[in-house]
């Protein structure tokens, strides 16, 4: 089964994170129902000393170049991939879209609203390009600014209710939607680095939360086996460990 993982900067992460895609390539690899493959355009991190996506430098020595493509981007939301996903799902056939986006579009770009009007025309060209593609959806985490932000963690309510009524509107039997449950030990002042980008604590929830969903749901896979190795590595300020 091929995957590819979908995000913004949590998702394609910054130069010497492990990051999420990672932690999932782990459990595929041993997963009992295998071979699954990570599939996409891109293969690489964001680098901020130039501030653009074009860092290798993954702090896991063990992951292969091929496992490293995603769809990710800094600063890229629901706005960005909606116009994209077509054309990468016809040229790298994913049978599933592991998807981790809104908080940016909130942030910068767009109010619910339009954020959730933007998801669903990404879900649209993406079964354009492919009637049977799966989708597993990661509502908006917590994060920083919303414990300071009323009206932004309002917005991220309200993005995460009506991205929950579309998995419910939208989903067929012939291409089904699941919308994956918060990680629930995700704690912005344990799992993150910076009270939004995930530490390798976060890595390892953000992972989980999307192996357990497509195991409950599918019987994809298996139910994800490192959570508690997340509480084996270090959480501290910085991104690597």
């Amino acid at each position: 089964m091929r995957f590819m993982c979908v995000g913004d900067s949590m998702t394609i992460g910054r130069a010497g994170d492990f990051t999420w895609r990672y932690r999932m390539w782990q459990h595929l690899e041993a997963a009992p129902d295998g071979p699954h493959e990570l599939v996409g355009p891109r293969t690489t991190l964001y680098d901020a000393d130039t501030n653009t996506a074009s860092s290798s430098a993954y702090a896991a020595a063990d992951f292969p170049p091929a496992a490293r493509r995603h769809l990710a981007g800094w600063g890229e939301g629901w706005l960005h991939m909606a116009p994209l996903i077509a054309d990468a799902v016809t040229a790298h056939r994913p049978d599933v879209l592991l998807v981790s986006l809104g908080l940016i579009d909130l942030g910068f770009y767009t109010d619910s609203a339009r954020t959730a009007e933007n998801a669903a025309a990404f879900l649209s060209s993406a079964r354009e390009a492919n009637p049977h593609i799966r989708v597993v959806l990661l509502p908006v985490i917590p994060n920083i600014r919303a414990e300071t932000d009323a009206p932004f963690a309002a917005e991220c309510a309200h993005f995460n209710t009506l991205l929950a009524k579309a998995v419910a509107d939208l989903d067929t039997p012939g291409s089904p939607l699941l919308l994956a449950s918060h990680p629930p030990a995700y704690d912005i002042h344990t799992s993150t680095y910076d009270g939004t980008h995930p530490n390798p604590t976060g890595e390892h929830h953000l992972a989980a939360a999307f192996a357990n969903a497509l195991h409950e749901a599918w019987e994809v896979g298996a139910r994800y086996a490192g959570a508690a190795d997340a509480f084996a590595v270090s959480s501290g300020s910085g991104p690597r460990g």
